[in-house]
């Protein structure tokens, strides 16, 4: 639990209650009109202007601070090696949560917020979910009921991916997936010198894996300058995950090119049945084994409550 600012034990976190934490932002001007968080907010999830105000305007000035320090840094990194001064990789943060969590809407909400500090105007946004191997690959492989899984990710390519990004090559290319056919695309996204890329997904922070002779490799998230986990009780990710299904039934499903179009017909009470199946079986497993052990490794835990609305913050003390 977070008691506020100050604690009178030894901690490597500072953790704020909501109202505290929002403080932090009160004489700061809140970017996004009333349109624009109506915009970026994601199926099911509670973002109103307040919340954006109290949680996401502080976060994104904080994280504006944390991009000045490294440009900072790197200059005077570069003065030290008598170097030229080169423009300096984009900041990099990962952003992690489970299915159903809000972690995409914390992750447009983010990119909006810092693309109007005028320090770093270019904000990319890039989700891992491109990077899952294509359905037939996983078909293959016997992988389709292990879809979010780390071992279903082709991890070489984001890994490399990042790299890229990291070296500052003039242009970066990722893979695009489609929630309507419920794979990837053959499309790409073309990432131009931004100044920071936000990069989401299920599994951003997971460690290297250890090889088969006992070495270690590289993981992305060696390469994040700035990492934030979406946490939630696991009760409330369930029943959000059943009700944001249940909406589908009603919208996306009901497109013929879907491929959830199957379950379109189903009952209320047969469409409970099958969310609650689809998490038991592959979202909670995931979520329990891969996911939530990633959270101590965040630099910051946004907490949410049953309302979907962040209840507190956690910080890792620099």
């Amino acid at each position: 639990m977070a008691n506020g600012a100050t604690s009178s034990e030894a901690s490597p976190y500072v953790e704020l209650e909501r109202d505290a934490w929002a403080e932090l932002g009160r004489n700061t001007d809140q970017p996004l009109s009333g349109d624009e968080v109506e915009q970026v907010r994601g199926l099911g999830d509670h973002l109103d202007v307040d919340e954006v105000q109290q949680v996401y305007l502080p976060l994104s000035r904080l994280l504006s601070m944390y991009v000045e320090a490294a440009g900072a840094l790197h200059r005077a990194q570069e003065s030290f090696l008598h170097r030229p001064q080169p423009p300096r990789t984009p900041f990099v943060v990962g952003l992690a949560g489970s299915v159903a969590v809000g972690k995409s809407t914390t992750a447009r909400v983010l990119q909006q917020m810092l693309a109007h500090w005028p320090a770093h105007p270019s904000v990319s946004l890039v989700t891992t979910d491109g990077f899952l191997y294509p359905n037939a690959e996983l078909e293959r492989r016997g992988l389709m009921h292990r879809k979010g899984f780390p071992d279903s990710y082709d991890r070489k390519a984001l890994l490399k991916f990042v790299i890229d990004i990291k070296s500052g090559r003039d242009e970066v290319e990722a893979p695009v997936y489609s929630h309507l056919t419920y794979d990837v695309t053959d499309d790409k996204v073309c990432i131009r010198h931004p100044d920071i890329v936000i990069v989401e997904g299920l599994n951003v922070l997971q460690p290297a894996a250890t090889r088969p002779d006992g070495r270690t490799g590289l993981a992305i998230s060696d390469f994040f300058d700035f990492t934030v986990y979406v946490d939630a009780a696991t009760k409330d990710i369930r029943r959000w995950y059943t009700e944001r299904f249940l909406r589908l039934r009603e919208t996306a499903f009901r497109d013929p090119a879907s491929y959830f179009a199957k379950y379109a017909g189903l009952s209320h009470e047969e469409a409970v049945t099958e969310a609650s199946r689809i998490w038991d079986e592959i979202n909670g497993p995931n979520l329990k084994q891969n996911v939530e052990p990633t959270r101590s490794r965040a630099t910051l835990v946004l907490r949410k409550d049953h309302d979907h609305s962040v209840r507190w913050v956690r910080l890792r003390k620099l």
